[in-house]
C-alpha cells in the first residue's frame, strides 16, 4: 500500500526586489486531494510565491516543508524531484518537435533520448488522466488547448503530485475551459493530487476550488474553505470589504457642466477571447474616470482602443466632441491625447538617455530644419527633472533608473505637454510606497489643471483614492458607473462579479 501524499508548507516566505516587497512573510499549506485557489490583484505576489515553490526564484527568508521535512528547492529540477509541477500561460515547449519528443526532452538524461519510452509514457498518461494528445504531432501545428495539455502531461509524466496552474484558462475558449476544469477535478478526485489554481475568473474558482487564499500586497489576508462560496463572496474576499482598509480619498465632485474631452460611443471589439461589447464612456475636463474590474474583463482592450493601437469593429472614438476618423496613436497624440501604457519597459528605450526618452513622442517640437535641437531638449529635460523630482541626469540611460524614476520620466513626457486627455494604465504597479504616492499626486495634479484622465488600475485602493467616477468592466461591458460619493468596496465587488447594484 502506497503511503499518503504529504502536504506542502511554505513557511514565512519573504521576497523583496530592492524596495519592493513581493512576499511579506507568507505561510501557505497545500494538502493532497484539494484544489487550492490563489486570489489577488495583479502584483499581489501569487506568481512569485509559486515560482518560489517551483524553484524559479529563491526566498530571502523562510523555507519549504514537504511532509514536515524542510526541503531545499533551488531549481525546477529540485521541484520536479519533489513531485512539484508548474504550467504557466507561456508554454516552454519546443514547437518544432513532436509531442513525444518534447516529453522525451523533459525526461532526457545526459546520454540519450528514449523516444519510444516517451511515446509510451505520453500514451499512458493521456489514458490515465483523460488528456488525449497525438504523440507524433508537431507541437506548432496543435491548437493552444492541446499545447497546454502537453505541458500538463510533461508535469504528470514526471511524477507530479502537486500541480501549479498559473492562469491556465487565459488563452482558452469556453469549451476548452470546461475540459481543463474537468481534468483538474479528475486529478483531485481520482489521483488525490494537490492542485494550485491561480485565476482571476471567479466562476472557475467557484466550480472547482476546495480552499481559497487571498494575497494582498504580498501577504495572505484570508484563507478559507471555498465550497459553497458565491462569486460575489469570492470577489469580496479579493477586493476587501473591511472598513478599516479605507483610503484617504483625493477625488472630487465631477462638474457636470465641464466639456467632454474624450468619449467612446457604442464601441465593440470582437475577439475569440475577451473584447468589448457596446461600450459607451465619457470623461470630462478636470475629471478622473477610474476603470475597475477583475483582470481579463475588457480593460486591456479598452486601453488599446483609447490609445489607437486597436481599431474597434463598431462604434467611434471622439476627442473634444469630434469623431476621430482614423484613431491611430499618431492621430490621437496630435489631437491632444496622451498615453501611459501598463508596461513602462515597453513605453521607453532603455539604452537611450533620459533627455531623448522625454521627447520620443514629440520629436517635431524639438526639430529645427531637419535636426534635433539639442539645446531645447536639454532645457526641457532639466525642467522635467526638477518639476517631476526625477533622480537622474539628462545623459543617464533610462535602463539604469529605478522603477519609480523610470515611471516619473514617462509621466513627465505625458503631462509635461499638458494633454487635453490622458490614458493612464496601471501607473503604480511594482512601485514602492513613496513612488506610488508621488505618482498618484501627479495624476491628481493633472486633473486639477483640467486634464481629463482615464485611470485603468487593478489596485482598488488607487481607484478609490483618485477616481471622481468609477466605471466597472464585466465581460467586456460597462457593468455600472459610480460617483465618488457612492463608491464602496461592496458595490464595486458586486459590479465586478456581474451582480447589478
Amino acid at each position: 500500500m502506497s503511503s499518503p501524499t504529504p502536504s506542502v508548507l511554505l513557511k514565512d516566505i519573504r521576497k523583496a526586489y530592492g524596495a519592493t516587497v513581493a512576499l511579506d512573510g507568507v505561510t501557505l499549506e497545500l494538502k493532497p486531494g484539494e484544489v487550492h485557489a490563489l486570489l489577488g490583484e495583479n502584483g499581489a505576489g501569487k506568481t512569485t510565491l509559486m515560482k518560489t515553490l517551483f524553484g524559479l526564484t529563491q526566498p530571502d527568508t523562510g523555507h519549504i516543508e514537504i511532509g514536515g521535512v524542510t526541503t531545499t528547492i533551488a531549481s525546477p529540477r529540485d521541484a520536479r524531484s519533489a513531485g512539484i509541477g508548474m504550467v504557466t500561460q507561456h508554454f516552454s515547449l519546443v514547437k518544432t518537435m513532436t509531442v513525444g519528443e518534447n516529453l522525451a526532452l523533459a525526461e532526457a538524461g545526459l546520454i540519450r533520448v528514449d523516444l519510444a519510452k516517451a511515446r509510451r509514457i505520453a500514451q499512458e498518461a493521456a489514458d490515465r488522466y483523460g488528456l488525449e494528445v497525438p504523440a507524433d504531432a508537431v507541437v506548432a501545428g496543435l491548437p493552444v488547448a492541446l499545447q497546454q495539455r502537453v505541458e500538463i502531461l510533461k508535469a504528470l509524466a514526471a511524477g507530479c503530485r502537486y500541480l501549479i496552474l498559473d492562469e491556465p484558462t487565459a488563452v482558452l475558449g469556453p469549451k476548452d475551459v470546461d475540459s481543463l476544469l474537468a481534468v483538474v477535478e479528475r486529478l483531485r478526485d481520482q489521483e488525490s493530487m494537490s492542485v494550485v489554481l491561480i485565476s482571476h475568473k471567479m466562476k472557475e474558482i467557484e466550480r472547482v476550488a476546495d480552499r481559497v487564499s487571498v494575497l494582498r500586497r504580498g501577504a495572505v489576508v484570508a484563507s478559507t474553505t471555498a465550497k459553497g462560496m458565491t462569486t460575489r463572496e469570492l470577489v469580496s474576499l479579493m477586493v476587501g470589504s473591511d472598513a478599516a482598509e479605507s483610503v484617504e480619498r483625493i477625488a472630487q465632485a465631477t462638474r457636470g457642466d465641464a466639456a467632454v474631452a474624450l468619449a467612446l460611443r457604442d464601441v465593440s471589439v470582437k475577439r475569440q477571447l475577451g473584447g468589448l461589447d457596446d461600450v459607451t464612456l465619457e470623461v470630462r475636463e478636470g475629471e478622473i474616470l477610474g476603470v475597475a474590474g477583475v483582470s481579463g474583463n475588457g480593460q486591456s482592450e479598452l486601453v488599446d482602443v483609447l490609445s489607437g493601437t486597436l481599431r474597434p469593429d463598431y462604434g467611434q472614438l471622439e476627442v473634444a466632441g469630434k469623431v476621430v476618423v482614423d484613431p491611430s496613436p499618431f492621430a490621437l497624440l496630435a489631437a491632444g491625447v496622451g498615453i501611459l501604457g501598463e508596461d513602462r519597459h515597453a513605453s521607453a528605450v532603455h539604452h537611450l538617455p533620459v533627455v531623448e526618452n522625454l521627447v520620443l513622442d514629440q520629436l517635431r517640437s524639438v526639430t529645427r530644419l531637419g535636426h534635433l535641437d539639442r539645446a531645447a531638449m536639454a532645457e526641457r529635460c532639466e525642467t522635467a527633472i526638477k518639476e517631476f523630482e526625477i533622480k537622474a541626469t539628462p545623459s543617464q540611460h533610462l535602463g539604469t533608473l529605478s522603477g519609480g524614476n523610470m515611471q516619473k520620466v514617462l509621466l513627465a513626457r505625458l503631462f509635461g505637454r499638458s494633454p487635453n486627455a490622458a490614458i493612464v494604465s496601471q501607473p503604480t504597479r511594482g512601485l514602492d510606497i513613496a513612488s506610488t504616492r508621488y505618482v498618484r499626486s501627479l495624476i491628481a495634479g493633472a486633473r486639477d489643471k483640467g486634464t481629463a484622465v482615464v485611470l485603468v488600475s487593478e489596485d482598488l485602493d488607487e481607484v478609490l483614492e483618485l477616481a471622481d467616477r468609477v466605471a466597472v468592466m464585466y465581460r467586456g461591458r460597462v457593468a455600472g458607473i459610480l460617483h465618488a460619493n457612492e463608491v464602496t468596496r461592496e458595490r464595486l465587488g458586486e459590479l465586478m462579479a456581474g451582480v447589478s447594484a
